[in-house]
Formats: C-alpha cells, structure tokens, sequence
C-alpha cells in the first residue's frame, strides 16, 4: 500500500515520552508522534511545544496522537486532520504513565503553564 510522503508505518516511537522534555528535565501535557520518523514531542498546548518545533525543525509535516484512545494524524502543512494507516508499535504511551506528564515532574500549579 502506498503512503502519503511524509507517513512511514514502520518507523518506530523514540520513547514513551517527549524525546525534547526528557532531555530537559521538563513536563508535557499531550504527546504527538512523528508519522515519518517516529520523534515523540509534546503538544502545542504544553509548555515547550515540541511537536510542531521538530516539524519545522525538519520538515516532518504529520503526527499523530500518542494518547490512548486517539488515533488521529494532523499535518502541520495544511493544518488539517489527515487520515492514516496504523503506525508500528506502540500506539499510545505507557497507561501507567499519568496525562499529563511524567509524574513526579509537574509543577503544582501546571495549567498556567499551558498554551
């Protein structure tokens, strides 16, 4: 079956958290998946807006949602939600893994944080 460029089902998730955040030592609210690399970054409503900066970064224009239960793409490009097939596993991060997240690293007063 052929993909839009910019969709590979093959690649990978590179963690189970914001690849960025973790480095950091920050905190996300959502998770969003490169569809073409696997890159996993946090939502434009969290704090460093990870996501949408690996895309410009690199031209990567789709993600999907990596919440359980979601199972949208979005394409940066158009600002449209897009239609794609099932990307390798894992879909969605850890359940035990709190939304948001991770534990122990939110700030107690996170949601005035949020965009």
């Amino acid at each position: 079956m052929s993909y839009p460029p910019g969709i590979n089902p093959s690649a990978v998730p590179s963690g189970t958290g914001c690849a960025d955040c973790e480095n950091e030592g920050g905190w996300w609210f959502h998770l969003r998946r490169c569809a073409q690399c696997g890159n996993i970054g946090c939502c434009d409503s969290s704090p460093s807006q990870h996501a949408s900066a690996h895309a410009a970064a690199t031209g990567h224009e789709f993600v999907s949602s990596f919440e359980h239960g979601e199972d949208w793409f979005w394409n940066y490009t158009t600002e449209q939600y897009y239609e794609g097939p099932v990307l390798a596993p894992p879909q969605h991060h850890p359940l035990s893994q709190p939304v948001p997240g991770p534990a122990g690293r939110l700030p107690d007063d996170w949601e005035r944080f949020l965009h």
